[in-house]
């Protein structure tokens, strides 16, 4: 009831007829209702601020970068979760405050300061994350930042069509990271064979051995090969005998690759604030993940200079996922 309605009665006899009150009584009803509002909103508010969570942010050190990710975060997860920056001094001190961080020099961070933290890391790659998350299950989990290369391979495979070998070149250490790929490929006409250079010597020879192979070479995220050293002299080559590299990246699609898919932030803004969500609901993170969606990036200029038509962006990663999609359907079956 407003305090003005109150006041009406309080200056209403027994008879109905309004009679006076004194200043005085006036003045002391309505700082008494006042009061009480008062403390009505003030127990809503802390109603309100005790069912808010709190996640902190290990930043990467990229300020821009830190912003952006955060800022999506908080999109997503709206009023329930609220997102503190995590300061070096607190990290120590924490416990069961759930921390995303932002990048493998982040999570490195946080875990080497306190190994007890509910992390959740974003932008690692699933090699760098996927031991620490096996450790320690439920409470170390990801959103993966790398492209499976299976969806890799076959990016190519929709702007090749033609296509039926795929080449890889790796270093004795990071063959492994390909094995897998090679058992994926048969359901979808393609086959795969990798290629060792583990000096600078060996390079150029098994890349020309490599592309004598493939319809495409194939990259995955290893900096042993494909780094800013090696970069010019495996594009200048490929393009000499008229191939493409696919992959690992969109830096490297800037750099002169034909194409590469990836997640999107918004994708994976997403996923990070589901698992953020199931974690405090349940108390335990879900396991490490890849983003559902995916979208690819183009280089239009080094297409027109291969002579290779390249449809619309979109177009190839519905391609993708539609033949993954069919794939996973028949094998259900």
């Amino acid at each position: 009831m407003e305090w003005t309605s109150c006041l009406t009665m309080l200056n209403s006899n027994g008879n109905g007829t309004t009679g006076r009150v004194s200043d005085f009584a006036r003045l002391t009803f309505a700082l008494i209702w006042l009061v009480a509002l008062l403390f009505v909103n003030s127990g809503l508010a802390l109603a309100q601020q005790a069912s808010t969570k709190f996640a902190y942010i290990a930043g990467s050190g990229n300020a821009a970068l830190d912003d952006h990710v955060t800022r999506l975060l908080s999109e997503q997860l709206g009023d329930q979760i609220a997102l503190e920056p995590l300061i070096e001094s607190q990290i120590a001190i924490l416990k069961d405050k759930p921390v995303i961080a932002i990048g493998p020099a982040a999570f490195s961070r946080v875990r080497q300061a306190n190994r007890d933290l509910p992390v959740l890391a974003l932008l690692v790659e699933r090699d760098f994350i996927e031991s620490y998350a096996t450790r320690s299950a439920g409470q170390v989990s990801a959103v993966y930042y790398d492209v499976p290369l299976l969806r890799q391979a076959l990016t190519g495979k929709v702007i090749l069509p033609q296509a039926t070998r795929v080449a890889m070149l790796a270093t004795t250490e990071s063959v492994e990271l390909y094995e897998p790929l090679i058992d994926q490929l048969a359901p979808y006409g393609l086959e795969a064979k990798v290629f060792i250079a583990d000096t600078e010597d060996q390079l150029i020879p098994s890349l020309i051995r490599a592309l004598s192979f493939g319809d495409f070479l194939l990259a995955g995220q290893d900096d042993a090969i494909y780094n800013p050293r090696n970069i010019k002299h495996i594009l200048l080559t490929a393009y000499r005998r008229n191939k493409i590299l696919i992959g690992p990246s969109q830096a490297y699609v800037k750099a002169g690759a034909l194409a590469s898919s990836y997640a999107p932030f918004i994708e994976m803004a997403e996923l990070a604030a589901s698992h953020l969500t199931t974690y405090f609901d349940s108390g335990t993170f879900p396991a490490p993940t890849y983003p559902d969606e995916y979208r690819v990036e183009v280089n239009q200029q080094v297409a027109r200079s291969l002579n290779i038509p390249l449809p619309e962006r979109e177009w190839i990663a519905q391609a993708v996922q539609n033949m993954i999609s069919e794939n996973n359907q028949e094998a259900g079956q």
